[in-house]
């Protein structure tokens, strides 16, 4: 009695199992366990396999709550090695205690979780196989609180991951046989009371940690005086014995972190001792000294000179030996070295042209790159053939992710030929809008083709780069309205004049990047209509994270129509980050952003921006899987203080992990309301920063 489509059809059980267990391996863990393997007899056999039990990752299983995890922890908690609950922050504190049923994990990551001294304790002195473990040191932390048998386990823990959100050696001083040290500074100068703090570390604290084995250290700062103080302590160790097998060193630090008596006999000590294959050091460290002359590069696969005014030729000479074969080199941070590729720095402009040959050395020795960050610089090509940036960077046929500043991308010709159209005229500051009538747009890429022809650079670049996942296009100029511990900026710098011509048809170039998975552009000023948004919502169907700053001009979103048929067609989206002055978030945005079935985090940051609250209320209703929605606009305290309250009480319990921040962008209270939004959240959208080549690839899990 079955249908011919049904009697044509294949049972989805008579696959192999080999086969079953690859399909089941897309599907969460908490899924498997407590859902499909009760369906029946065969997927309850598989749902246990030791594949798909060996490693559970909850990091963004943004539906799993307390009892899903203390079901899960007792029916596979004996097979459990590997545990990944990295930002978890909705879980209580005594969701940890479940985990002490792991019994043979060998590595836990819980960056982000509640855990206190004490839970900490008992639960680290039943995981004698733990050899990897992440975790936040927080106000109230007590050494003194850990037991014997919890520091038996730490001893022998080799690597660690450390977040610090106080002055503290949190567990490092009993960890004795660390290899892989990984240390995120994030303590405010300021309390919630508005007193100093102090970068001294608790009384009775150990000031001894073991680093006689250390193979790599990592440490990156959160701005403040706080942080470069508590650093410090724990590179006083170094500095007095540096470790021979170590073969990674990288310090991140913003702003200036000045280099003293003390670090400089570490990296003194660094250049006579060790080999490294990755570094990252502060720019005061770096600039001015003759430190990357003297130090001994084995295999390396990273370096990053953020913001130094490292010069092409010492790039070329100090770092790549002359352009000698550099094939191991996967990662590549240049981001803010005005100068890296131009001869010196002495005497030259910023916005000089570049070396051609510079950048053609470092392509050569470097043919393996997969990540590349060249942004927040102007990198101005000549007008030699053959020579621009793009078709240089072309060469990369292995790239993953890519950084550029916006003027790098503009055919030289046109940027000194062509003047900007008359629409562009409009004045690029803040103040009255101005009605330049109902923007039109070419629907699909053959129209857009006719509009600008694809033998531009940048089209070319596209092209080559088929494989590439994630892109940033970002103004030179280009600063976020909000950044970290600050109040809001109130007004920008104007775009390079190089990148005045880059718009819509450059935009439109992106679309040929099939596997695109994140894009991000800020400060394009010749977006007229947002036409290439639409190609991009077409063509690139895999994309998942999606961050559009201020585009075109700065008095009207004239792209919202654009953006708005784009995202009927984004399917995959789940990080959506929007930040532009006078923005709408109306009725119409909202119903076209509730076709993006996959989101779950939106972040939008508007100078002057509206808001319609029921609007909001029925896209939270209808897209399911929305957790986070920030928003920080030009509405008043009251508005946006109702709102949040009405998104909280509706859902906030069928979805436990939900974080929602409606808050005045402007408002004197701005930095205090940030520092309780979740760092995941935090670092990961809500505060605009490049992250192509940002940390070593695979430096934790």
């Amino acid at each position: 009695g079955l249908s011919e489509e049904e009697s044509n059809g294949v049972n989805l059980m008579e696959f192999s199992d080999e086969i079953l267990l690859h399909i089941l391996s897309y599907v969460p863990c908490t899924d498997l366990v407590l859902n499909v393997r009760r369906t029946c007899r065969k997927l309850a056999t598989l749902c246990l396999d030791k594949s798909l039990t060996h490693t559970v990752l909850l990091q963004k299983d943004y539906k799993v709550n307390k009892d899903k995890v203390k079901q899960l922890m007792r029916d596979i908690g004996k097979e459990i090695y590997q545990l990944n609950m990295a930002g978890c922050y909705w879980l209580p504190s005594s969701t940890i205690d479940h985990v002490t049923r792991c019994k043979n994990l060998v590595k836990l990551n819980l960056s982000g979780c509640h855990i206190t001294s004490l839970r900490l304790s008992k639960m680290l002195s039943t995981l004698q196989h733990l050899r990897s473990l992440a975790i936040d040191v927080n106000p109230g932390f007590d050494a003194s609180q850990l037991s014997s048998e919890c520091k038996a386990t730490l001893s022998r823990v080799s690597e660690l991951k450390q977040t610090l959100y106080t002055p503290s050696y949190g567990v490092v001083p009993c960890c004795t046989s660390l290899e892989k040290l990984l240390l995120y500074f994030e303590i405010l100068d300021r309390s919630r009371e508005g007193f100093m703090l102090s970068g001294q570390l608790m009384v009775g604290e150990s000031n001894v940690p073991h680093y006689q084995n250390l193979r790599i250290f990592y440490a990156r700062l959160a701005p403040g005086y706080v942080n470069q103080e508590v650093v410090r302590l724990y590179l006083a160790v170094l500095s007095d014995r540096t470790p021979e097998n170590l073969h990674a060193f990288l310090i991140s630090a913003p702003g200036s972190f000045a280099e003293t008596g003390a670090t400089k006999n570490l990296l003194d000590s660094m250049a006579r001792n060790v080999r490294l294959d990755a570094l990252q050091l502060p720019k005061a460290w770096i600039n001015g000294s003759g430190l990357l002359q003297h130090l001994k590069f084995n295999n390396p696969f990273y370096f990053s000179f953020s913001r130094c005014t490292l010069s092409g030729g010492h790039l070329i000479q100090r770092v790549i030996n002359g352009g000698k074969d550099l094939k191991s080199l996967t990662s590549l941070n240049l981001s803010g070295c005005v100068h890296c590729l131009a001869p010196e720095s002495l005497f030259r402009k910023a916005e000089d042209d570049i070396d051609s040959n510079i950048l053609e050395s470092l392509v050569v020795s470097c043919c393996n790159l997969r990540h590349l960050n060249l942004s927040a610089a102007h990198h101005h090509s000549s007008e030699s053939i053959g020579n621009h940036l793009c078709q240089l960077l072309s060469r990369l046929k292995h790239l993953l992710s890519l950084a550029l500043p916006v003027c790098s991308i503009t055919d030289v010709a046109a940027s000194v030929e062509k003047p900007p159209t008359t629409p562009n005229l409009v004045p690029q500051t803040f103040g009255r809008k101005v009605r330049i009538g109902i923007q039109t747009y070419p629907r699909n890429l053959g129209d857009q083709a006719n509009q600008k022809i694809e033998s531009s650079v940048f089209w070319a670049l596209m092209g080559s780069l088929r494989f590439l996942e994630t892109l940033e296009i970002i103004g030179s100029s280009f600063s976020s309205a909000m950044p970290r511990n600050e109040p809001a900026i109130r007004n920008s710098l104007p775009p390079c004049v190089r990148a005045q011509s880059v718009g819509d048809s450059e935009v439109a170039a992106i679309s040929q990047l099939t596997y695109l998975q994140s894009l991000t552009l800020a400060q394009l000023p010749n977006i007229l209509t947002g036409s290439g948004l639409v190609n991009i919502g077409l063509q690139c169907q895999h994309l998942r994270t999606l961050s559009l700053a201020n585009l075109g001009m700065m008095g009207k979103v004239v792209y919202m129509s654009a953006l708005m048929d784009m995202l009927k067609h984004c399917k995959c989206l789940r990080d959506l980050r929007l930040e532009q002055p006078y923005f709408c978030a109306g009725a119409q945005f909202f119903q076209a952003l509730s076709h993006c079935s996959s989101l779950q985090r939106l972040c939008i940051v508007s100078r002057s921006g509206t808001l319609q609250s029921d609007a909001v209320m029925s896209f939270m209703a209808n897209c399911l899987e929305v957790i986070m929605c920030h928003m920080f606009m030009g509405e008043s305290l009251t508005v946006c203080k109702n709102l949040q309250q009405s998104i909280v009480r509706s859902f906030q319990a069928e979805r436990p992990a939900l974080n929602v921040v409606i808050f005045p962008l402007l408002h004197e209270d701005l930095t205090e309301v940030i520092r309780d939004v979740p760092m995941r959240h935090l670092d990961e959208i809500t505060l605009f920063k490049s992250r192509v080549a940002e940390e070593p690839p695979n430096l934790w899990w």
